[in-house]
């Protein structure tokens, strides 16, 4: 039985457009942000004229990849993405793009994005992003996701990846630092996209996707924020607590992250799609002031107080 379109046919974008929406601008547009972070962190000081110039090449590098990624997955679950309200306009989804012209532009994006960070940057950060592209494109979106409402906790590793990238880019090693902001990442996925999820259930259901509030139900799913936001704000003090950032980055993480527990507590508490929706919005917020705060609290910290020292 042929798919019934869920959405209203719209005119059909240029060429240009469509291998652009493959590229999930607005999700690569957060990996690349993450990254950056992750680079200037890297750098004690103000960067140098020189240190830019591998700013700007990894920033490529790694844009290239994560587009790349994200152009295969939208290749994968073509037939996924006919069946959701939220997919289905996307380039595969509609036939506008071919498999041989997605397959193809995946390719050239992530052999130049790897070239480019080899060559320019070092062969490190170019095995880690080509294993993140490998963790997402193939063992997430092909293996985990279609089989087990972990699917966003496991593969999650693949998303928190860039801040480390970054640190690599810059420094060819993985510091602790790098990892922690990775944990922080990791722990922040599961409740952002279950938020998501719960209001997009139907959506997910139609697809055949085992996703938490398909297998478990909504009050589980609920809980489980709940549960993970606690457990995140406890991660996103370890760089205070290390003595890796100072008072500014501490007094963002508590009120991020104890905004974010009182969405997740009257999400628990009592559901509706418009309190979701909220949660899922601030989730993003979260993460990119969250990260921006880390970022100025290493350029003012001679200004600033000190805590930790582990």
């Amino acid at each position: 039985m042929a798919a019934v379109p869920l959405v209203p046919p719209s005119p059909k974008a240029s060429r240009v457009r469509q291998y652009y929406a493959l590229t999930k601008p607005r999700v690569v547009q957060l990996i690349v942000f993450c990254a950056l972070i992750g680079m200037l962190l890297a750098v004690p000081g103000w960067p140098s004229a020189a240190e830019w110039g591998r700013v700007l090449l990894a920033s490529a590098g790694i844009w290239l990849v994560a587009a790349a990624a994200a152009a295969f997955n939208c290749l994968v679950e073509q037939h996924i993405d006919r069946r959701m309200t939220r997919t289905a306009w996307r380039p595969t989804a509609k036939g506008e793009l071919s498999n041989i012209e997605s397959l193809v532009f995946s390719a050239l994006l992530c052999g130049i994005g790897c070239v480019l960070l080899y060559s320019a940057v070092n062969p490190l950060t170019m095995w880690l992003t080509l294993a993140t592209f490998v963790g997402y494109a193939i063992v997430y979106t092909v293996v985990l996701k279609p089989l087990t409402p972990q699917n966003i906790v496991i593969g999650g590793a693949s998303g928190a990846m860039p801040p480390l990238l970054g640190w690599t880019a810059m420094t060819g090693e993985v510091g602790a630092f790098g990892v922690l902001m990775v944990m922080i990442i990791f722990l922040w996925t599961p409740p952002h996209f279950w938020a998501l999820a719960l209001y997009r259930t139907e959506d997910y259901a139609r697809a055949g996707l085992p996703m938490l509030p398909v297998t478990h139900g909504s009050e589980f799913t609920r809980l489980q924020i709940f549960l993970y936001t606690l457990v995140l704000l406890a991660s996103t003090l370890l760089p205070v607590l290390f003595g890796f950032s100072g008072g500014l980055y501490l007094l963002a993480a508590l009120y991020l992250g104890l905004h974010f527990i009182w969405l997740a507590w009257k999400l628990m508490r009592g559901y509706s799609d418009g309190l979701a929706r909220r949660t899922f919005r601030f989730s993003i917020w979260h993460l990119s002031l969250l990260f921006a705060a880390l970022m100025l609290d290493h350029y003012l910290r001679p200004w600033l107080p000190r805590f930790g020292g582990l």
